[in-house]
């Protein structure tokens, strides 16, 4: 029998065993640990409210970015490639590069039809001085050539009226001398004059009748002369006219001919600068900084226009699409700062605000929206694409590990 066996209690309070009594130290223990568990349980409940209350959060987010499609805008054969697949690449870095000759060609012939064009061009501007110069002379000589006509007609019909008199003149001494020969008749026949006087008045009257003649003669040519100034002054005034007509329509088509020569000038260095745009675009550059993928180009290959070669992925020009609940999006503004925690970085957190909340939800925006007049509608809470962008991205993603696609976990601050 063990030596302190145990004492059975027979009812008297003297023989009652003897109870531990706790120490103080345990009592003062558990009361700390009662009161830090309260206090974590106040905490998280103070933690749950705020972050219910104050913000709202998504998993259905993902980064987005511009995919850029590199083509080529000529046709030709690549003679050069310098990058591959998931090679990084900065803005204006050469890609690929096509076969320049041809182009080289093109753009000397364009130059030499410019220089024929330039040349042409200066020769009708020339003429237009000089046809505008021409034209006021022409119409300058003509008007002088009617006054001088106008002058000759003066001229031709006082000539006339001086013939005129000196045809009534002729006349006048033809008819006298006829007097004086009736007149001498008589007195020959009685030899009061002598035959010598006779003859003399006879010639005299002969030679007045043949000055009536030559007077008649000369009126005539005078009236001749006239008439054949009035037509050159018609012809004159016909000239004069038609030169001032066609002297500003002269010009005026001179002008014509330098604005089409102009235009051919235009057209021509249009050409050039094709032929220079084509040139450069043998050389095939990166429109933005990021990472190659999808290339399907090399050495050899004959392109077409618009043939796509690769795809370059931004490292920059990112931002976060986030698929809110309509719930969520009460006290959701534009302007309101996030946090973004990106999964595939650890949970490093990047920041943004919020930019642009979508116009319509995701099952609206599908390919096939969902038709609710069936008359089996469920409803179904729906989500809505917000736009977040990056703030500090340059130096929160200066090592560009940040890809699209990342999944995330926005945290918007609503108040």
């Amino acid at each position: 029998m063990p030596e302190q066996a145990e004492k059975k209690y027979d009812g008297n309070k003297d023989n009652m065993p003897e109870q531990d009594e706790e120490s103080p130290e345990k009592k003062s223990r558990r009361k700390l640990i009662i009161i830090a568990a309260v206090t974590l349980l106040a905490i998280g409940a103070a933690l749950f409210y705020w972050h219910s209350t104050f913000t709202e959060d998504t998993d259905d987010a993902q980064v987005d970015g511009d995919l850029y499609q590199v083509s080529s805008r000529i046709a030709g054969q690549v003679i050069k490639v310098y990058v591959e697949d998931n090679q990084e690449v900065k803005a204006g870095d050469l890609l690929a590069e096509i076969d320049p000759k041809d182009f080289q060609v093109a753009l000397e012939q364009a130059q030499a039809n410019l220089a024929s064009a330039e040349a042409a061009a200066i020769q009708a501007n020339v003429n237009v001085p000089i046809t505008s110069i021409t034209s006021t002379t022409s119409i300058s000589t003509t008007s002088s050539d009617v006054q001088g006509a106008q002058s000759a007609v003066a001229q031709a019909i006082k000539q006339v009226a001086a013939a005129s008199a000196r045809v009534d003149q002729a006349k006048a001494n033809a008819r006298k001398s006829d007097l004086d020969v009736e007149r001498y008749q008589p007195l020959v026949e009685k030899d009061v004059i002598s035959k010598q006087q006779f003859d003399a008045a006879v010639a005299a009257a002969a030679a007045n009748r043949a000055a009536v003649l030559e007077a008649e003669a000369t009126l005539i040519g005078q009236q001749e002369a006239v008439r054949q100034s009035q037509q050159k002054l018609a012809q004159s005034r016909s000239t004069a006219m038609e030169a001032s007509k066609n002297g500003p329509g002269q010009v005026k088509a001179q002008q014509a001919k330098a604005n089409a020569a102009l235009a051919d000038v235009q057209q021509a260095q249009a050409k050039v600068d094709q032929a220079k745009l084509n040139l450069g675009y043998t050389k095939i550059t990166a429109p933005t900084t990021g990472i190659v993928n999808k290339k399907n180009v090399n050495v050899g290959a004959n392109l077409s226009v618009g043939q796509d070669l690769l795809t370059i992925i931004p490292l920059t020009n990112l931002w976060v699409t986030a698929n809110f609940k309509e719930t969520q999006l009460e006290n959701m503004r534009n302007g309101q700062k996030v946090v973004i925690k990106v999964d595939a970085l650890g949970g490093k957190k990047f920041h943004g605000v919020i930019r642009q909340i979508g116009g319509a939800t995701g099952s609206r925006l599908s390919l096939f929206p969902p038709e609710n007049a069936t008359g089996n509608y469920v409803k179904v809470v729906q989500r809505i694409p917000v736009r977040i962008d990056f703030t500090n991205l340059d130096q929160e993603n200066s090592d560009h590990k940040l890809r699209p696609g990342y999944s995330v976990t926005p945290v918007v601050s609503v108040k």
